[in-house]
């Protein structure tokens, strides 16, 4: 049979019922076959909204979708979506087409040499030059994607190697099984001895926990110690809202007054499936202190990455948080005194963000309070980059894992709507909302017509305060100047965002206050269409942030 069919065939046995891709003449012979498959084929309007979608897809699921498009410029396209998923540790398979391979070196139409562009972006990308060794290649793609810390494969396709008659049959195709790493039980009890000397032990919970989707036994564990947990940036929602266990989120930009201080009075830190990337821990001096930090992380190169901790322990999340809870027991380790619990509890409260303003234009920390009570804990989230993500970040409530979905490491505009449709297409019973800026909004915007034709609503939520927000916070903080980062025409009809998602096949109203913007919510979801909300804001609000954990400054009205 042709390689193009022996792909195909691999995709469905591998479990791959999902693509999102832009046919085109350099990857039409694997069309050929896709066109039959039992898979559900999605053309978008952007090659990077492929990769967006089939992004947004697996971290809504857990399942690896396709992302595929022709030679040269359709390839290069995937470049962005492969570096936000790969250094987010999300999994995907990209498939390029490309010229012949008898024209490789000669510059022929459309041909780029894609394979070499992402190397750093993937966990590999290959250039497939013989037919017959393409179910090998496809085989080490599903297991480096599902093993270890998780990523996107590229593989790229000449199109005579597509078309290529190799000998192959799908019965003897078997998938590489995957094991998990489990820890150095040594380590384990290095971690037991020290968690046991702390008198103010706390628990970060990061993206790998996600990934492993061993929230509820590393709540287990905090349970039975009484250690609060806070959760990074990537795993928002990990902890239920209520737990009395959860504090929150700490950070410079995307965390909360009561992560950040349930994090300083700590003295030992147990950071599992955590990066300590800079927007989480700011300035290391401070972020350290005179703490003590175990570190675990399935990726042995993530341990020291940043700062070196007293005791690194390599393993999956899951099976290392077993180990722990069954060492802890076995030792008899008394729980935490109640006392510090207690004052959690009344932190929480003392220390929540105002969110109420009834300011016409609406402020900000309005449209994400009107968000947070007009969704339920299933509902699925999209953010991207900018002022509105930290917005988001700081001030959504989210009660369920694996319902936030935000380009965490990339922070990446453009993510936001083709990943939301990604996450409608792996979850159709769940509202998928996502949450940009009126400048974010422009960058994949045409992607509302995907999720539109195909009848996959989402929603789309836009914070419309006529600035580079971020960008102008940072100019005049940093360097005393503003230039070129205000838009009023964003606010005052020249760009009229109703009118371009109409034009998309959707529905779109504007909203001008808390009331509107209520109602407009509202409708959106009783729609069952994809559906645009045009949310005018103060324009020059800022967002708090700092330079360290202990010195965040709050730009926002207290009254």
């Amino acid at each position: 049979m042709q390689a193009g069919q022996a792909l195909v065939q691999i995709l469905v046995k591998e479990g791959v019922t999902d693509a999102f891709g832009i046919p085109g003449a350099g990857i039409n012979p694997v069309y050929k076959y896709l066109k039959d498959a039992p898979i559900s084929h999605y053309c978008m309007r952007h090659e990077e909204a492929c990769t967006h979608a089939a992004d947004g897809y697996y971290r809504a699921s857990h399942r690896i979708a396709l992302a595929i498009c022709t030679s040269g410029p359709g390839a290069t396209n995937f470049v962005t979506g492969l570096y936000t998923a790969n250094i987010d540790s999300i999994p995907f398979l990209a498939i390029t087409g490309q010229a012949a391979s008898g024209q490789l070196g000669m510059d022929p139409f459309q041909c780029v040499d894609i394979a070499e562009i992402t190397k750093t972006v993937t966990k590999k990308s290959t250039c497939v030059l013989d037919a017959r060794a393409l179910p090998d290649v496809l085989r080490e793609a599903f297991y480096l994607m599902r093993s270890g810390k998780p990523g996107p494969v590229l593989i790229d396709l000449p199109l005579d190697v597509q078309q290529a008659e190799i000998e192959f049959n799908i019965d003897d195709y078997e998938p590489l099984p995957v094991e998990p790493p489990a820890p150095d039980p040594g380590k384990i009890e290095q971690a037991i001895d020290m968690l046991a000397q702390a008198k103010k032990p706390l628990i970060i919970m990061g993206g790998g926990v996600t990934l492993s989707q061993s929230e509820p036994e590393l709540i287990a564990f905090a349970e039975l110690l009484r250690i609060p947990i806070i959760m990074t940036y990537m795993a928002k929602g990990g902890v239920p809202l209520a737990h009395p266990l959860n504090a929150g989120h700490a950070g410079i930009q995307v965390g909360q007054p009561i992560g950040n201080d349930t994090f300083l009075e700590s003295d030992v830190v147990l950071g599992v499936g955590c990066r300590f990337t800079d927007r989480h821990t700011g300035d290391l001096k401070v972020y350290r202190g005179g703490r003590k930090f175990i570190h675990i992380d399935i990726e042995p190169g993530q341990i020291g990455k940043v700062f070196q901790p007293d005791i690194g322990i390599v393993s999956d999340a899951k099976k290392a948080v077993a180990a722990l809870a069954a060492a802890a027991k076995k030792r008899g380790l008394k729980p935490f005194g109640e006392e510090r619990i207690t004052l959690l509890q009344e932190k929480r409260a003392k220390l929540a963000r105002k969110t109420d303003y009834d300011t016409v234009p609406i402020m900000p920390h309005r449209v994400f309070h009107e968000i947070n009570a007009a969704f339920d804990a299933d509902t699925m989230f999209t953010v991207g980059c900018g002022i509105t993500q930290i917005w988001s970040g700081q001030l959504q409530n989210i009660d369920k894992p694996r319902r936030y979905l935000p380009s965490g490491g990339a922070g990446t505009l453009g993510y936001e709507i083709p990943a939301a449709f990604g996450a409608k297409a792996a979850d159709p019973l769940r509202h998928s909302v996502t949450v940009l800026g009126d400048f974010g909004f422009t960058f994949m915007g045409e992607e509302i017509g995907v999720a539109a034709v195909y009848g996959k609503p989402i929603i789309v939520v836009i914070l419309n305060n006529a600035y580079l927000g971020l960008i102008r916070q940072n100019q005049k903080g940093a360097y005393g100047f503003e230039y070129a980062v205000d838009m009023p025409y964003n606010q005052d009809g020249r760009i009229d965002y109703v009118k371009i998602a109409e034009g998309f096949g959707c529905e779109a109203e504007r909203a001008f206050t808390p009331d509107e913007l209520s109602a407009a919510l509202a409708r959106a979801k009783a729609s069952g269409k994809t559906y645009v909300i045009d949310a005018v804001c103060v324009p020059e609000q800022l967002c708090d942030m700092g330079g360290s954990v202990a010195a965040v400054k709050s730009f926002a009205p207290q009254a």
